[in-house]
């Protein structure tokens, strides 16, 4: 059944196209730092133990294989809508109406959980509750999204150049207790360390979001895919480095019972200055990646209400400041509302889930498009075939699947829910303009 919407998408003009390698490349390198590592890196010690520097690792490899499945489609379809209309071409707007709605909550959940992860910090700094400072931090950054798309890219760059250096101090506080515990201790085993690895995929959560920028970028087809993978790069060995040195100074027990864990490893380090500094930084951090999450889903959102798959009217741009100011509103409503769901583990977990079940289709999408559209231009190519089906995203798919295996009944229940409402919605039809049949 199809729906009568209002009328054609009230746009008020494009989207501006301000961004070039580095703004894109820094904002991605923003959006994945700050996410998990400074907001999840207790809750993974506490599964992992002194081997949690191994779970980046293990995540990071499963997230590469789904991040070239993205630079190649990036590369062909360089659209807003992003996995929407990737998974349109391949499967057809039904399942990528399920994927979209996936996505969009990827985002929602994620600055929910990041901007918990805000709280805590702000909360040990203020003394001030931990949800009234999510909300006043989510309210802020909507302000900057409203204010347009080269004010929002201005914000994230100085604060990812923020974050980026308090994980690097970290670092150098860590280089001289490099040795001092055993890295290979796993308190609760391979069963600990996978789940552990399942958690901290959040924290390369973002290098998917970059792709929602295409419409924002100049030439997309390149810049999009390069832009993605340097940005990935640059995190991994970040977060290896900083997980290693982070365990050398307090060890998994004390990362495990801190609340703010990069705070606590200065604190030991430096004294209690160090801790007031990198509270500081932490703030920065998850505000960035907040900022950053709720941005893509507003993409998103603008991108499916732009091919009335959503409402009409979430495709809104305001004329002066060319912001899709409906979608940012409806980001900003739903992230508070999120904001109440408890623990920031079982949140960043559900978020995962969004996470694993998106990129087993973004995968699969890259084989069908192999065989059903070979002769579209590629200008990022995914290597390695055997005969005509590519590799790499079928491993994506069985380690994404992995992973997915890892979480808790009660996260596989939730996300599973969702799942079905978003098929509901899809089988509902799409929103049309009027006189559409």
């Amino acid at each position: 059944m199809q729906k009568e919407g209002s009328g054609a998408p009230d746009r008020g003009n494009s989207l501006r196209r301000d961004l070039g390698l580095p703004a894109v490349t820094l904002s991605g390198i923003g959006i994945i730092l700050g996410a998990g590592i400074y907001a999840l890196l207790g809750e993974a010690a506490g599964m992992a133990g002194n081997a949690v520097w191994l779970t980046f690792a293990i995540a990071a490899v499963i997230a590469a294989f789904s991040a070239l499945s993205y630079a190649e489609l990036s590369s062909m379809f360089p659209r807003a809508g992003a996995e929407f209309e990737y998974v349109s071409n391949a499967f057809g707007k039904r399942l990528a109406f399920v994927v979209g709605w996936l996505i969009i909550l990827s985002g929602i959940l994620g600055a929910a959980t990041v901007s918990l992860g805000f709280a805590g910090y702000f909360s040990d700094l203020a003394g001030l509750p931990v949800i009234p400072s999510a909300i006043l931090i989510v309210l802020v950054l909507a302000a900057i999204l409203l204010a347009g798309i080269r004010e929002t890219a201005r914000v994230a760059i100085a604060m990812t150049l923020i974050e980026a250096g308090g994980i690097v101090m970290i670092i150098l506080i860590g280089l001289p207790y490099l040795g001092q515990v055993d890295y290979l201790e796993m308190p609760r085993g391979i069963p600990g360390l996978l789940q552990a690895s399942a958690l901290v995929f959040f924290a390369y959560m973002g290098f998917e979001e970059i792709v929602k920028l295409s419409e924002e970028t100049r030439n997309p087809e390149r810049t999009i895919p390069l832009a993605l993978m340097i940005a990935l790069a640059v995190s991994i060995l970040l977060y290896i480095l900083v997980s290693l040195a982070a365990v050398s100074v307090v060890g998994s027990e004390q990362l495990a019972a801190s609340r703010a864990p990069f705070a606590d490893v200065a604190a030991v380090a430096l004294g209690p200055a160090a801790f007031t500094l990198i509270s500081v930084i932490a703030l920065f951090a998850t505000a960035n990646t907040a900022l950053l999450m709720m941005m893509a889903s507003s993409r998103i959102i603008y991108g499916m209400a732009s091919s009335y798959s959503l409402p009409p009217f979430l495709a809104r741009v305001h004329p002066r400041t060319r912001a899709p100011w409906t979608a940012v509103v409806a980001v900003l409503l739903a992230t508070l509302a999120f904001l109440f769901a408890g623990r920031i583990d079982f949140v960043a977990n559900v978020t995962n889930f969004t996470l694993f079940v998106t990129f087993i289709v973004i995968n699969a999408s890259v084989v069908a498009l192999r065989y059903r559209a070979p002769d579209v231009v590629r200008p990022f190519r995914i290597p390695g075939a055997v005969g005509t089906l590519p590799v790499i995203p079928v491993i994506g798919m069985a380690s994404s699947l992995f992973l997915l295996a890892q979480l808790g009944t009660p996260v596989l229940l939730v996300g599973g829910v969702l799942v079905v409402l978003g098929a509901g919605l899809a089988l509902a039809g799409e929103w049309q303009p009027h006189g559409a049949a």
